[in-house]
């Protein structure tokens, strides 16, 4: 089975998705798929394309065993303009299905990553060229979430965008999405489709709570006795992590909770000067750290936090870095309603919820932690069984390249 995969990120990139995606790639590889991946030239989260790649309209290379095919994208940094972030998904839209027309064989399926949803667009015209089965795997419902953002206004282009969505759909042959909430949304507006569930989840060899390591912790300054919070991430709007720092603000007095960040994006600054306005000395920043070592940094500190704003629109969030701090047995301190809430807080028990944007609740849950070690063990070990039942990568592969075999039967 010949499967290409479409996608404006992938490593060596860092982040949920890429991560995500290279190890799905790598796990139908496992199973004797052939895959290609057609993706951009490296340049997330930084918004600037790496050195390696600059100047550069194609490259073909080898990432993990996988054939991986890059072309140009138009990068800005200047994230806020609409005109220049479209520019930059459309550059990849033209770029990708050019590269594709010439460089791509024929194929089974085209697994298509949304957003961006105009990617949809040259992966529609490859199926049409090369003969495959169109498959949109959503990760995030757009145009719904930006216009809930406010990152889009304009009617017109939101009633553009909300046909291509419906066109997009309608041709697959499969849609996948990666929360309950996703499926369900998108079922009951298309109940004709088969949508499926593809959920996320985390690799337990490589996030393996046996493998303990403090080296972090201790090159870093933080002492035994202190409770580490981590936050490792996305610095963005949509996470609220200014939640974070107020609640490190109430807590200054307790010289032993301190609170870790590490990450970039576009919120960064901000967060950095309201950290000196509030004088705050228990909070500290750290850059973004390779894959490889977060596993050593997650099992260095004692528990971690995944806060987003309160809007409805996040009601369907499940944000990837939850299953890494289960995995490692540590418990979350869960800022998120809605379905990340209900599976992981009420029915698995791997945590505790603070209702989003509310310091003083996320104070009265971090300072339970702080005085309950025993807890802190019993909603680890909660968080490392949930994942192991439910969330685990090897599984979720397996279970998808079931569905492909079966979907190419009929």
């Amino acid at each position: 089975m010949k499967i290409v995969f479409l996608t404006q990120y992938f490593p060596p990139e860092v982040g949920a998705p890429q991560n995500r995606l290279s190890d799905l790639a790598s796990r139908l590889k496992d199973k004797d798929a052939d895959i290609t991946v057609l993706t951009a030239m490296p340049n997330y989260p930084e918004m600037v394309v790496h050195e390696a790649y600059r100047g550069k309209w194609f490259c073909r290379e080898g990432i993990a065993g996988l054939d991986v095919l890059r072309s140009w994208i138009f990068v800005s940094a200047n994230r806020k303009n609409l005109l220049l972030r479209l520019l930059t998904y459309f550059s990849f839209v033209l770029s990708s299905l050019v590269i594709g027309t010439f460089k791509l064989q024929t194929f089974d399926y085209i697994f298509c990553e949304s957003p961006p949803l105009f990617l949809g667009i040259s992966a529609y015209l490859l199926k049409i060229m090369k003969g495959g089965r169109l498959i949109c795997n959503v990760s995030d419902l757009w145009p719904e979430s930006a216009e809930k953002l406010g990152l889009i206004t304009n009617k017109t282009m939101l009633s553009l965008a909300r046909r291509l969505e419906e066109c997009l759909y309608r041709r697959s042959a499969v849609i996948c999405g990666q929360t309950q909430g996703i499926v369900k949304n998108i079922s009951t507006r298309f109940p004709d489709k088969n949508v499926y569930w593809l959920k996320n989840g985390v690799d337990l060899a490589f996030f393996d709570p046996s493998n303990v390591n403090h080296v972090w912790r201790m090159s870093n300054g933080y002492c035994d006795n202190d409770f580490v919070i981590l936050y490792a991430g996305i610095l963005g709007f949509a996470q609220g992590l200014q939640v974070i720092l107020h609640a490190a603000e109430a807590l200054k007095d307790n010289d032993q909770i301190k609170f870790a960040i590490i990450g970039s994006g576009p919120e960064r600054e901000k967060l950095l000067a309201l950290k000196e306005n509030l004088q705050l000395t228990n909070v500290r920043f750290f850059d973004p750290q390779p894959r490889n070592a977060m596993p050593g940094i997650i099992s260095a500190c004692n528990a971690g936090i995944i806060p987003l704003r309160r809007l409805d629109l996040f009601k369907g969030a499940i944000p990837s870095k939850i299953f890494e701090f289960l995995a490692m047995k540590k418990p979350i301190l869960l800022g998120v309603e809605g379905e990340a809430k209900e599976l992981l807080v009420d029915d698995g028990h791997c945590g505790l919820a603070f209702e989003p944007e509310n310091h003083e609740d996320l104070v009265e849950k971090i300072e339970a932690l702080y005085q309950s070690p025993e807890q802190v063990a019993n909603l680890g070990q909660n968080g490392y069984d949930y994942v192991v039942r439910n969330f685990d990568r090897r599984q979720i592969a397996e279970d998808f390249w079931f569905l492909l075999r079966q979907s190419s039967k009929a």
